[in-house]
């Protein structure tokens, strides 16, 4: 992909063969040009170059729900869309969800939005993420959803849920036995895993059941997000607990 339009903010790639950038603007009709060289830490920060414009706060509209970022100090993952929404309308009606990982709210807000949930309590560790999720709760003016700031090791295990989100990859299965532990018996887990293509079908819900002890697994489904390099899937496991 060349471009991504994030509310009125274009992101391009590096490549990209135009560098008329206010040509560029008008064009999409953004206010600003920026290039996110990469991701890093477990606050998940953005590494970026403002090339037009300077303001890097936006509303991104997505499945008919509203996300206010600042691009310069959170990321945002187009290519997730339909996964958040595949998620939301798996969501039972009074069910109990927990969200690690939570961001900006990238999967809380569609489930307040499209489900019926009694409860998601959404855990996220950078303060910025956590500002900007309190904003879109109230943007989308929910009332089901309790954002905690916090790292998911320690906050996960204070809750219990019928279904947990576990919507982060690279070091995601280290927090599956706190995740495990604290889903309700016949609980869905949806774990996220970057995998070799080869290790795809064994290795995340090999992880899984290793995590599980005496508890029952049961795999729903492998479900693929998208290529995350060359020879490497990201994709997501769910599973029930029981």
């Amino acid at each position: 992909m060349k471009y991504k339009k994030i509310g009125d903010i274009l992101i391009i790639d590096k490549n990209y063969p135009d560098d008329d950038f206010e040509k560029l603007s008008e064009k999409h009709n953004v206010k600003t040009i920026m290039e996110i060289d990469h991701i890093q830490g477990t606050k998940r920060e953005p590494v970026y170059r403002i090339l037009y414009g300077d303001e890097t706060e936006t509303i991104n509209k997505e499945n008919g729900c509203l996300f206010k970022l600042d691009l310069a100090k959170v990321m945002w993952s187009k290519g997730n869309n339909n996964e958040r929404l595949r998620i939301a309308k798996l969501v039972r009606d009074d069910e109990t969800v927990i969200d690690m990982f939570a961001g900006i709210g990238y999967f809380s807000i569609p489930i307040g939005v499209h489900s019926n949930a009694k409860q998601v309590y959404a855990i996220e560790i950078n303060p910025n993420s956590y500002h900007y999720l309190c904003e879109n709760i109230k943007l989308n003016k929910l009332d089901n959803i309790t954002p905690i700031l916090g790292d998911c090791m320690v906050e996960t295990p204070k809750l219990k849920a019928d279904r947990i989100l576990m919507g982060y990859v690279k070091t995601t299965h280290h927090y599956l036995k706190v995740a495990i532990d604290s889903l309700n018996e016949g609980g869905i887990l949806h774990y996220h895993e970057t995998v070799p293509e080869k290790l795809m079908n064994s290795r995340p819900i090999d992880r899984i059941v290793a995590q599980a002890g005496d508890r029952e697994v049961e795999l729903l489904k492998i479900n693929k997000i998208k290529k995350y390099s060359p020879g490497v899937q990201h994709v997501v496991i769910d599973a029930r607990i029981n």
